[in-house]
C-alpha cells in the first residue's frame, strides 16, 4: 500500500491539542476555573463555575468585583489577607476555604486555589490562574460528625439555648451601637469616623485591583448666617434637605458622609474623574430646585479629586480639601484636581 504524501495528511496544531488537554484536566480536578488578567481587570470564569453556584453562564460581570460580591462577609477579611499575602510574595501559595453566595441566596463552601503565571517587569501581578472546588458536602459531613460526638449535648442543651439568647441580645445591642457610632446624629448619613474607615478600605482596594477612586467634596456656601439669622432649628432642617437632595443623585455603591458642620463627601469607588464631574453637575442641578431659607438661597462649592498612583488616604483628603478651598475662592463653583 502506497503512503500518502506528507503534505496531504491534515495536521492538528500541537498547541490546540495541548490547550484542550489542559482544559479537560482542569474541568476534571475542579468545579470552577478562573483566569484573572490583572493588567486589564478582566476575569474569565468557565461554565462550571457558574453552574456550581447556580448562575446562568456568563450572567455576572467579568471583574474581580463579582468575586468579592459572592464571598461571605464574615469570610471576606480572611480571604483578602490570604490573597494579599500571596500576590505580594509574603506567602508561597494561595489556597483558602470560604463560603460563596449562590444564585438562590444560600452559601456554598468552596476551596479556592490560584497561581501567578505571569508578572509585569515591575514585579506586580500580570496574570493569575486558579480553581474553585466544591467542598460543601465534606464541610457539612464534618459538622454532622462533630455534632454526633458531643455526648454531653443533651445535658447542656437548655443552658446553651439560654446563653445563645443572651449572646443574640448582646450582639444586637453591639450592632445597634456600632451603627450609631458610624452615623451622623442629625442627617443619619455616615459620619467622619465611617468616612475614614471606608475610604481606607477603598484606597486599598483601588490600589490592589488598579481601579479608579474619586471623591466629591462639598461645602454649603455662607451657611453660618442662616443659623445666626433664622436659628439652628431652621439650619438643621436646611442641612437635612441638602442631604436628601445629594442622596437622590447618588448611584449604587457610593457613600455620602458628613465631613464637618456643613461639609460633605461622596466616596465613588471604581469611578474616574469624569464620572465624579457628572455627579457634581447633578448635585448642583438638584440644589437649584431647593427652596430658599428665608431670603437665602443655598448653594454648594464642590471639589473633585481622583486617587493618584501611590497616594495614601491622608493625601487624597488633603487634595480634596484644597480643591474645595479653591472652588470657594473661585466664586462658589466646582473645581477638579
Amino acid at each position: 500500500m502506497s503512503q500518502a504524501p506528507e503534505s496531504a495528511v491534515p495536521k492538528v496544531p500541537y498547541v490546540t491539542f495541548e490547550h484542550a488537554q489542559l482544559q479537560t484536566l482542569l474541568d476534571l480536578i475542579s468545579d470552577g476555573i478562573w483566569d484573572w488578567n490583572a493588567n486589564t481587570g478582566y476575569v474569565y470564569r468557565n461554565p462550571g463555575w457558574y453552574a456550581m453556584l447556580g448562575y446562568a453562564h456568563h450572567s455576572l460581570d467579568n471583574s474581580v468585583f463579582t468575586w468579592e460580591s459572592v464571598i461571605h462577609p464574615d469570610d471576606y477579611p480572611r480571604v483578602m489577607e490570604h490573597f494579599e499575602a500571596y500576590i505580594t510574595q509574603c506567602a508561597e501559595q494561595y489556597r483558602v476555604q470560604y463560603r460563596c453566595k449562590c444564585q438562590d441566596g444560600s452559601y456554598l463552601w468552596i476551596e479556592d486555589s490560584g497561581h501567578i503565571i505571569a508578572r509585569n517587569p515591575d514585579g506586580s501581578v500580570a496574570r493569575m490562574l486558579g480553581a474553585h472546588r466544591n467542598i460543601d458536602a465534606s464541610k457539612r459531613l464534618l459538622e454532622q460528625l462533630k455534632q454526633q460526638n458531643l455526648s454531653l449535648e443533651a445535658l447542656v442543651a437548655e443552658r446553651t439555648r439560654e446563653l445563645s439568647w443572651v449572646n443574640e441580645q448582646l450582639q444586637r445591642q453591639l450592632d445597634e451601637n456600632r451603627d450609631l457610632a458610624e452615623r451622623d446624629a442629625l442627617t443619619l448619613i455616615a459620619n467622619r469616623y465611617r468616612l475614614e474607615k471606608v475610604l481606607l478600605q477603598e484606597c486599598e482596594r483601588a490600589r490592589r485591583f488598579r481601579h479608579p477612586l474619586s471623591l466629591v467634596v462639598m461645602d454649603i456656601d455662607d451657611f453660618k448666617p442662616v443659623n445666626d439669622r433664622y436659628g439652628h432649628a431652621c439650619g438643621d432642617a436646611a442641612l437635612i434637605d441638602v442631604v436628601e437632595r445629594i442622596k437622590g443623585c447618588l448611584g449604587a455603591g457610593e457613600l455620602l458622609a458628613r465631613w464637618g458642620g456643613d461639609e460633605f463627601v461622596v466616596v465613588m469607588p471604581q469611578a474616574p474623574l469624569t464620572k465624579a464631574r457628572a455627579l457634581a453637575e447633578r448635585i448642583s442641578g438638584a440644589m437649584q430646585q431647593a427652596l430658599p431659607v428665608g431670603e437665602t438661597r443655598l448653594t454648594l462649592s464642590i471639589g473633585i479629586v481622583q486617587l493618584a498612583e501611590g497616594e495614601a488616604q491622608a493625601g487624597l483628603l488633603a487634595r480634596a480639601d484644597q480643591a474645595l478651598y479653591r472652588a470657594k475662592a473661585a466664586g462658589k463653583q466646582f473645581i477638579s484636581e
